[in-house]
């Protein structure tokens, strides 16, 4: 690899299914696509088309038998030959402006992961009783199968008596807070366990590489006033102060220094929580031990990449390089936004990335750009 080398570049295209049909003849009428992740919610796509009155009085967009609600959707990146997936799951809501003047005609279309089958219905069982317990991961087992998807899980919280008034995503969501896990769907697959930063890294973010940037724009900031432990309140035994229990993070370092306050000399910086009423003793701790790992992430950067140079989809949970910040901030970081935009201007990802510590680790394999160049 070299600086001055011509990398070929395969424009990326846009590629919407709707009940397995590809909507070719409405790419004319669309006037940008964005699909917005997030770690912690579902991920929604929206399309803005525009729409004119045909001679048969239908119209262009409104009418056409592609955009329904709860039909089967997905979008694509295409890179030449190659196709990466970005979302797919179903239309969620389908609205029509027309205002006075017909030249701003338009219709929004709102799509929704594959997630929204399971917000349709409130459900109230009994996953467990005195006779026999059920774990967190048994549950988000059975209701994937439920829906024909596939699991990824970590083992959960075991429970002698738990009931569900909520519909199945709501109810997993909750569960995943109390584990300290992230859930989502994605490509079929429920996901339910704790954020993996020990997954294969996406191809690298790189700023300020000559011939091979891929990263327009890149702000960092490392905020030094979140916690670096957490404490719980627990009560006591009668006539006695209530015990502290301190939680440090237990993820493991994206870098090589922690960002904590001990490594800049001072005194860890702890916050207190007091114990969630009706918790057990094992669900307290997670959910103090999963808020040590979240305010653990002190160092956010925000940035965009061009997709025609970056040549992939960045996926949210999970991890991604960054080269070209400088020795502090460069290395491994986990990707907690992205949103994805297809418009005039191109394929554009807008990002947020977190992570616990500065320092680049090395890796085999990784790309070093100054290396290259001076071998």
């Amino acid at each position: 690899m070299s600086l001055f080398s011509s990398t070929l570049r395969v424009p990326p295209e846009c590629k919407v299914t709707c009940g397995n049909r590809e909507i070719t003849e409405l790419y004319p009428h669309l006037r940008e696509l964005s699909v917005e992740m997030t770690r912690q919610m579902a991920t929604i796509c929206t399309m803005e088309f525009e729409t004119m009155r045909v001679e048969s009085g239908h119209w262009a967009v409104q009418d056409s038998d592609s955009l329904r609600p709860w039909t089967e959707f997905r979008v694509d990146a295409v890179f030449g030959t190659r196709t990466a997936e970005i979302m797919r799951g179903f239309i969620r809501d389908v609205r029509t402006e027309l205002p006075q003047d017909i030249g701003s005609a338009r219709v929004i279309v709102t799509a929704q992961d594959e997630s929204f089958e399971l917000d349709r219905d409130q459900v109230r069982k009994v996953w467990s009783s005195q006779q026999e317990s059920v774990s967190d991961d048994g549950i988000a087992d059975e209701i994937a199968r439920k829906f024909d998807l596939t699991i990824d899980v970590d083992q959960g919280l075991r429970h002698e008596t738990m009931e569900q008034d909520a519909t199945d995503i709501r109810f997993l969501r909750e569960r995943a807070e109390a584990n300290g896990f992230e859930v989502f769907v994605r490509e079929g697959v429920l996901h339910f366990h704790r954020p993996r930063f020990g997954n294969r890294e996406q191809p690298t973010i790189l700023i300020h590489a000559g011939s091979s940037t891929n990263c327009l724009d890149f702000q960092v900031h490392q905020d030094g006033h979140r916690p670096d432990a957490v404490r719980m309140i627990r009560a006591a035994e009668r006539g006695t102060d209530p015990d502290l229990i301190e939680y440090g993070p237990d993820l493991d370092l994206l870098g090589t220094t922690a960002a904590n306050s001990e490594n800049m000399g001072l005194t860890p910086f702890v916050w207190t929580m007091p114990q969630v009423r009706g918790a057990s003793r094992a669900e307290a701790t997670a959910r103090t031990q999963a808020v040590a790992n979240e305010q653990s992430l002190k160092i956010v950067a925000d940035g965009e990449l061009d997709g025609a140079l970056y040549q992939d989809v960045l996926l949210t949970s999970e991890p991604v390089s960054v080269d070209g910040s400088g020795p502090t901030y460069d290395g491994t970081y986990y990707v907690d936004t992205v949103t994805h935009t297809f418009s005039s201007d191109g394929y554009r990802q807008r990002f947020r990335l977190v992570r616990n510590a500065t320092g680049q680790q090395q890796q085999a394999g990784a790309l070093d750009v100054l290396a290259a160049v001076r071998s």
